[in-house]
């Protein structure tokens, strides 16, 4: 089969970052189903782990976070799909992932793709839709329906994650979302989203939330550039909030929590798919977010399909990703 992989750490800019190349078809078993890859999304991990984690020597490490793909085989264990099914998911940190014609994926981590949605469309919901939904649910413990009179603010509203977690919000709960957006072309994008205001995470977090007329709000989930931000989001958060955050880029001071009885809360989508007693919720939660879009609730987040399925095309993926001015979602479809 094909694989695009990488054998060495080298920035986006070099050619030679990823490499076409050919490896044995992997064959299923357990609760392992094999997936023909039909389309790839490209997130901020998979440009975090080519430019730091260096595989054994001699050894090739395939990337992809998302994929949607048909069912080609199944394993011994597995009831949830059989060949033939279409299906979409975010797959493991630890294995190998879907930059690769076939892939083994654990069934209990994967869903049914949205019968409403093309592959590329479907690649570019996975990872991010889980986050955000975890956050909400899981780890804020939001209930659906619920957080009416609350007010959720998100930092990064246009990107990935927050353009998931503006719709599941907007759409499944009461909470006010209120998303920022520095640019015309974002702010339009989290608009067109759901959220009720928007703020400029350039400028102060207080004075934004003083010129919108809003209080300390319950939940803020920082997104991007959480050291940055995260001394204005203490200042900012009520009494007995929840902050939200799913990766630092430095060291978090936490002291100014304590006389507000407020909380962080890591959301790590990767958690699950290492095995924990409820890993199979990942596949719960994927059925729904496939119900809601092919009811019209939810949306993809889909803004470009880059390319084919090869290491060009990956590699343009990866410098837009890392520019840290997208919108929404990019992917690769196709060999």
């Amino acid at each position: 089969m094909k694989i695009v992989g990488f054998r060495e750490l080298k920035p986006a800019t070099d050619p030679n970052a990823l490499l076409d190349l050919e490896a044995p078809d992997p064959v299923a078993s357990g609760h392992d189903i094999l997936v023909r890859v039909k389309a790839v999304s490209v997130n901020p991990v998979d440009t975090k782990v080519r430019s730091r984690a260096q595989p054994a020597e001699g050894e090739v490490r395939v990337l992809g976070f998302d994929a949607a793909g048909v069912v080609e085989a199944v394993g011994e264990a597995v009831t949830l799909f059989a060949p033939g099914d279409e299906v979409f998911y975010a797959g493991a940190i630890g294995r190998q992932g879907s930059n690769a014609e076939l892939q083994l994926v654990d069934e209990r981590i994967v869903g049914k793709k949205p019968k409403s949605l093309d592959f590329a469309q479907a690649a570019a919901m996975p990872l991010t839709f889980i986050t955000a939904w975890e956050l909400l649910f899981d780890r804020f413990g939001v209930q659906r329906d619920g957080g009416e009179g609350q007010t959720l603010v998100i930092i990064g509203g246009a990107g990935g994650v927050g353009s998931a977690l503006i719709q599941l919000a907007r759409k499944l709960t009461r909470l006010h979302v209120v998303a920022s957006a520095s640019r015309d072309e974002t702010r339009q994008w989290v608009q067109e989203l759901g959220a009720h205001q928007v703020f400029d995470h350039g400028k102060s977090l207080a004075d934004e939330l003083k010129r919108l007329g809003l209080t300390a709000p319950a939940y803020i989930a920082c997104l991007t550039h959480s050291a940055q931000h995260f001394p204005q989001v203490s200042e900012a958060i009520a009494l007995q909030g929840k902050i939200g955050i799913i990766e630092a880029d430095g060291d978090l001071n936490i002291r100014p929590l304590q006389q507000k009885a407020a909380s962080i809360h890591w959301e790590y989508m990767f958690a699950r798919p290492q095995g924990t007693p409820d890993m199979i919720e990942q596949h719960k939660l994927l059925t729904q977010v496939a119900d809601l879009v092919d009811q019209g609730v939810l949306r993809t987040t889909l803004t470009q399909v880059v390319g084919k399925i090869r290491a060009a095309d990956l590699l343009e993926a990866h410098r837009i990703v890392e520019s840290a001015r997208t919108i929404g979602k990019v992917a690769l479809e196709g060999f």
